[in-house]
């Protein structure tokens, strides 16, 4: 079954050219030229992964996706000419998994495209739940629970919490981490921020922020998950 993409972009002489791409590779494309045809088509098919464009006429790209992910996890990539840190950092918090910004060349774009996709399989493939030292993720959900309490957690947040759930007691660098959740510029999406998105996590997640038991610092190499009180 050939995967079906949702283009948000408003510039007529690039929609022809990624949507000619994209059909090329063996995808369906939906195209939107605005956020409210965006919404209006949304609503009566699936989809697979969306591109987005972040500036256009009647909104923001960004502003698509928080709709977006209020009913769906596929895989979504921004397109923008603006290339601040805070843009960038801002469309991960919300549900982002990868930014390009204009111009790229396109089969960089397709690498990106496909390498989305792949992973996004590897996902829905994965168990249904994880769960560890009273943390518990509802995959098909989205949702995640401490000692049965609902915690709000940004998309970044989220997936960074998966991916220590999923490789327990093992020590991950931050390069590792970087690699695995955002395919990103390293220069914006560097260790700094990797610090912040685990300090954040943290407060969530720990009992004691200050002194915490499930992600633990391992001095030189990175941070893991510790499993051991799911021993005791």
């Amino acid at each position: 079954m050939k995967k079906r993409l949702f283009l948000l972009e408003d510039d007529l002489s690039l929609i022809n050219g990624l949507t000619f791409a994209l059909k090329k590779q063996g995808y369906e494309v939906t195209v939107a030229r605005t956020t409210r045809e965006a919404v209006a088509l949304w609503e009566k098919e699936t989809y697979d992964l969306a591109v987005l464009d972040v500036s256009l006429p009647d909104g923001s790209g960004f502003d698509f996706c928080k709709k977006l992910r209020e009913t769906s996890k596929i895989p979504v990539l921004f397109l923008t000419a603006a290339d601040e840190e805070t843009d960038i950092v801002m469309g991960l918090d919300i549900g982002g998994d990868d930014y390009m910004t204009k111009p790229f060349k396109l089969a960089i774009f397709l690498s990106r495209i496909n390498a989305l996709l792949r992973r996004s399989d590897n996902f829905s493939a994965a168990d249904t739940e994880l769960a560890s030292n009273d943390i518990c993720v509802q995959l098909l959900k989205g949702e995640v629970y401490k000692k049965g309490q609902l915690l709000d957690l940004t998309a970044s947040e989220y997936k960074l919490l998966c991916l220590f759930l999923e490789n327990p007691d093992c020590v991950l660098s931050a390069e590792q981490i970087l690699g695995k959740l955002w395919d990103c510029n390293e220069s914006y999406i560097d260790n700094n921020s990797l610090t912040v998105y685990i300090r954040r996590l943290r407060m969530k997640i720990e009992d004691d922020p200050g002194e915490p038991k499930r992600i633990v610092t391992v001095r030189g190499m990175g941070y893991k998950w510790s499993a051991a009180e799911d021993n005791r």
